[in-house]
């Protein structure tokens, strides 16, 4: 049931991806009336493999289990894969989109020009194929473009000379496998994507894979003794305990989970990551430390030189290559935002001034869905942010003042919020003690450590609080007898 009790706001929502979608249902539920733009001919954002703006591979399945890609008010069909692929990821948008009637309020193929100011409110100027460019005001707006989608290609010493008959580029342009099949490709960088069209090349028929990074991160599968990893590392149990602790504590326990788990990479042929795993990171592929094992991927140093098709990195080792494929990171995009805005955030390639990643002290009525560097799934923590900008702007909650707005832009420069890699399960709780829908605020001690065994899923958050679902610890523990290692009903 929707709120209709306060005024209507008009909202523009830049985006139809799950930023966009997740803001535009909670806004709508609570009295305002949103108008989503999307420069594509379709939803979806990164899971339409057919935006110019995706980096979504044609074969991609996500990395992330289906009980934490999902939003609290949908679950995927019975027998969806544990790790959807991305056409279902896509699906179950246009499904999520569809209980809601969010089409209704989507304009494809329109192209926000530019936001600014005006003298009540936002103005926002659009350009459509078909109907030109035109400019209206609405009285808030949400930016939910994304933040992957300027692709960086690093500056490669001699890339410029790189004869490679399939060039240099990045892994968001990367598609079919089929144009590697017999070549020699060299893969740079140690993320998950990454890693995971190494992997993908060397299953699938490349004559020889390399993979150049400039350190060795620690690496988990994505199941262990079949269970997602976000039931053993993400757990909303594991938020709290780690509060606990002191950073280097937790790096400590975090390191040795990793090498219980999975042991060192150094074992399987690849470089020893650093022994602190705050300098080395981790990121997560079931193939790659077992196709590393087999000799089908070689882990190289970073590159020193590229001459033709010869490249030589930097402990000397040298081999001939017919392209070159980087996963190497992103850009901030948002040109759209008038100098003034850009300027008052203090925004730059890698992030802006944000508090809590969503609002700013002046610019009252702007808000933002999704922009940090994460490990794990952006579902939980972007549904949980979308409430609690629906709630602050409708008064469920209160908006905070500018006291408060200012000292989280403080916390904003102090914690990095521009390039630190933040977790899933601490961003997720972040958001929700912000909405007021955290467990542990509002129910008895036995439950909350009875759900505390739980992954960082959005059902979590819909136990208490505002609009608290009667059925939400029924779906829990269900999701948890399926994954939750020790569980009795547990397949």
């Amino acid at each position: 049931m929707e709120n209709t009790g306060m005024q209507s706001n008009r909202v523009a929502i830049i985006g139809a991806g799950p930023g966009g979608l997740a803001a535009a249902r909670w806004l709508k539920q609570h009295g305002h009336s949103v108008t989503i733009f999307e420069s594509h001919d379709a939803i979806g954002g990164q899971w339409n493999n057919a935006n110019p703006n995706s980096g979504i591979w044609r074969d991609m399945r996500t990395n992330t289990s289906r009980a934490v890609t999902c939003f609290s008010d949908l679950a995927f069909p019975e027998g969806t894969p544990v790790f959807p692929h991305n056409r279902q990821v896509l699906a179950y948008l246009a499904a999520y989109a569809g209980q809601f009637r969010l089409l209704d309020h989507v304009r494809c193929s329109t192209r926000v020009v530019e936001v600014e100011r005006a003298a009540e409110g936002f103005a926002v100027t659009v350009s459509n194929p078909g109907a030109g460019t035109e400019t209206r005001v609405f009285d808030k707006v949400v930016v939910a473009s994304g933040r992957f989608n300027k692709p960086v290609i690093p500056d490669l010493p001699g890339a410029d000379r790189f004869t490679g008959a399939l060039g240099v580029r990045h892994t968001f342009d990367y598609q079919d496998p089929a144009a590697y099949r017999d070549k020699r490709i060299v893969v740079a960088g140690g993320s998950i994507s990454a890693l995971e069209i190494a992997s993908d090349l060397a299953m699938l028929g490349a004559a020889s894979v390399h993979v150049a990074q400039r350190r060795q991160r620690y690496v988990l599968p994505k199941m262990i003794a079949g269970t997602p990893y976000e039931y053993l590392t993400q757990t909303y149990g594991g938020v709290m305990a780690g509060e606990a602790l002191g950073q280097d504590e937790k790096r400590i326990r975090q390191r040795n989970f990793v090498l219980q788990a999975m042991g060192s990479p150094a074992r399987y042929g690849a470089p020893a990551p650093d022994p602190d795993v705050g300098k080395a990171g981790f990121t997560t592929s079931s193939h790659y430390l077992h196709l590393v094992a087999d000799g089908r991927l070689t882990p190289v140093p970073w590159f020193e030189g590229i001459e033709g098709r010869r490249i030589v990195f930097r402990d000397g080792t040298e081999v001939e290559a017919d392209g070159v494929i980087c996963g190497t990171g992103f850009k901030l995009n948002l040109p759209f935002l008038s100098d003034e805005i850009a300027a008052i955030l203090n925004l730059d390639d890698d992030g802006l001034d944000l508090h809590e990643f969503t609002f700013h002290p002046d610019l009252p009525g702007l808000g933002f869905i999704g922009f940090w560097y994460q490990v794990g799934s952006y579902f939980p923590p972007i549904e949980q942010q979308a409430r609690y900008l629906a709630y602050a702007w409708s008064g469920v909650r209160p908006m905070p003042g500018e006291r408060e707005l200012r000292l989280g832009i403080e916390r904003c420069r102090a914690e990095s919020h521009r390039t630190a890699l933040l977790r899933l399960s601490d961003m997720a709780v972040r958001f929700a003690r912000l909405n007021g829908t955290d467990p542990a605020a509002s129910l008895d001690e036995p439950l909350v450590g009875e759900v505390s065994a739980s992954a960082t899923t959005n059902l979590l958050f819909r136990l208490a609080g505002a609009d608290a679902r009667d059925d939400a610890l029924e779906l829990l523990r269900r999701e948890m007898s399926r994954f939750v290692p020790g569980s009795p009903a547990r397949a």
